[in-house]
């Protein structure tokens, strides 16, 4: 009895395993040329590069439509970003993965982050603070410890996510639950979720509204950040030819009432880096501009607020659907193949090979396959996942904190290096060349410009950091018997402001803010009389530093018409 019995078992368990070996076969599966893939995920990374350097160069708008007329002008060489934040940041996710590997813990992954050495604003500063004091994630990203949680700082930085996952939603929302903690929290997490969810589908498909519709299957239903993408869906519909109707639409509950600003960093009017409104202002981009590079990119930027960024996420989308070999050459021929990424060991095509290395590993951790087709061609085949976004949180009624520390032994490997300093010889060079500069700061696109703010040959600056200015030098032998004077125009970001100073020899002979109050269409004219010096050889140095009573931080300063003159 016992052997029949052990008999009919061992059939039913063969019967099993040929069941689910069938299932298996039969369970749905999506197939993605390599060669593919790889296209379509470099053309992403220009994609991010190009707006984002595009849009840093054009002034701020808040609560109102950029001018098309103040938009600037495209050059190939805006292309290579590798000094901000939008790219930067995916490059630690990146490293961090490539060394330990897709089930990397959030406590390494926060070690890596506070070990960056660039610049950050908001949550990202807040979260690496946190980190760096022992608060280690996810409360280092909890509303308690960081009131920027709502930003939009991971959805700026998620790119990465979708891109290591194609086809894989479920694969970008654990990597959220791994790096988006570490600064984001409800709507400011989602908004990554929501990026990497369109990246992982604009692997599959050009159609738009599509790719933003998986994206929002990402987000919980019932937070703001869906709520907010669901009501740019149907103000499409509602304005299906008007991007400024439904701008002003969306503007108005999402920047103007407070029910949706229960966590904004900033006053009304002075700016709006919430992850929801400029995740609007992102879809706005793609559903309007109608498949065109340049008009999607220039519609996401005049939407204003954190306009770089929102050209960015939306140009990154866009790209990727066009793929790499398809992109016009005005966006790749400037692209510098030997410059790495702030505090990153890669260069462009280092991202480009992590990316790929990382998507293969996903793809078989999510249970697909490589194979190779009848024509020798590599074939990922991914399965189809349906998304399951994580549990529903609010900033401003967050949960329980986790009491996460970093331990002794773990605050010993933390190590910040010093910040980014970036050399602009050859931009001085090309605008004034018998001057020097030194301490320049790599944040705002520093260097030389054609044309910025209605001014042609302009220089770019920015501080190095809080306590070092930026400084522009000149050794000058004053004549006798002449007057002698120092001209230029300085300008500011609108609406940023920065602390302009003039020495001669370390004395100060100007000490003023240059901004909306004293500059004039964004420029303050500067003549200074240096006929007290004549006779000597002095020291004359101009300097770009912070305006530490200011609440915006983009201190970039713009340089036009510098020269010393004696007549």
């Amino acid at each position: 009895m016992a052997t029949k019995y052990l008999a009919a078992f061992s059939v039913g368990c063969i019967w099993l395993v040929q069941a689910g070996a069938a299932m298996a076969e039969e369970a749905p599966m999506r197939r993605l040329l390599v060669e593919d893939y790889r296209d379509k995920m470099r053309a992403a990374w220009i994609g991010q590069m190009a707006a984002v350097g595009w849009g840093q160069m054009s002034p701020r708008w808040q609560e109102e439509i950029m001018p098309m007329e103040v938009v600037p002008k495209w050059e190939p060489r805006i292309v290579n970003q590798f000094f901000q934040d939008d790219l930067y940041l995916d490059t630690t996710f990146l490293r961090t993965l490539e060394v330990y590997g897709l089930d990397v813990s959030i406590r390494q992954a926060g070690i890596d982050f506070a070990n960056s050495g660039y610049k950050l604003w908001h949550a990202n500063l807040n979260a690496r603070e946190n980190l760096r004091n022992g608060i280690a994630p996810p409360d280092s990203g909890h509303p308690q410890f960081n009131k920027h949680s709502d930003d939009i700082d991971y959805q700026i930085q998620a790119d990465y996510s979708g891109l290591i996952s194609p086809g894989l939603p479920n694969s970008i929302i654990r990597l959220g639950e791994i790096f988006g903690r570490l600064m984001n929290y409800g709507d400011g997490l989602y908004g990554g979720l929501f990026v990497g969810g369109m990246i992982t589908e604009a692997f599959f498909t050009d159609d738009l509204r599509e790719i933003v519709e998986a994206g929002l299957r990402c987000v919980p239903e019932g937070s703001q950040y869906h709520e907010a993408i669901t009501d740019t869906l149907a103000a499409k519909d509602e304005f299906p030819d008007d991007w400024q109707a439904a701008w002003k639409k969306l503007t108005d509950k999402y920047a103007k009432n407070d029910d949706y600003r229960r966590c904004a960093c900033f006053p009304k009017g002075q700016g709006n880096i919430n992850a929801k409104l400029n995740g609007c202002f992102v879809v706005i981009g793609l559903l309007y501009g109608k498949g065109d590079l340049d008009n999607t990119i220039t519609t996401a930027m005049r939407c204003g607020q954190d306009s770089d960024c929102t050209s960015s996420t939306a140009a990154g989308v866009l790209f990727q659907t066009v793929g790499y070999k398809n992109l016009p050459e005005r966006y790749t021929s400037g692209l510098e193949k030997e410059t790495k990424f702030s505090f990153s060991p890669y260069t462009f095509d280092d991202v480009i090979r992590v990316s790929e290395m990382l998507a293969r590993q996903t793809i078989v951790r999510e249970g697909g396959r490589i194979e190779i087709d009848e024509q020798g061609r590599e074939v990922f085949v991914i399965p189809v996942q349906q998304p399951e976004p994580p549990e529903l949180t609010v900033c401003w009624d967050p949960g329980p904190i986790a009491n996460s520390r970093y331990a002794e032994g773990e605050m010993r490997t933390i190590v910040p290096p010093e910040g980014p300093k970036i050399d602009l010889t050859d931009a001085l060079e090309k605008f004034a060349p018998a001057w020097e500069i030194d301490h320049c700061g790599s944040y705002r696109n520093p260097g030389y410009h054609d044309t910025f703010l209605g001014r042609d040959s302009v220089l770019g600056t920015h501080p190095l950091d809080e306590k070092t200015p930026c400084v522009i030098f000149q050794k000058v032998l004053v004549p006798e018997g002449k007057k002698t004077t120092l001209r230029f125009m300085a300008g500011h970001d609108h609406p940023g402001d920065w602390q302009l100073g003039v020495k001669v020899d370390g004395g100060v002979l100007l000490d003023t803010n240059v901004g909306k109050e004293t500059a004039t269409d964004n420029w303050l004219k500067v003549e200074l009389d240096l006929s007290a010096y004549a006779g000597k050889e002095v020291l004359v140095e101009l300097t770009n530093a912070y305006n530490t009573s200011g609440t915006i931080t983009w201190e970039a300063a713009f340089w036009d018409d510098l020269e010393i003159v004696s007549e």
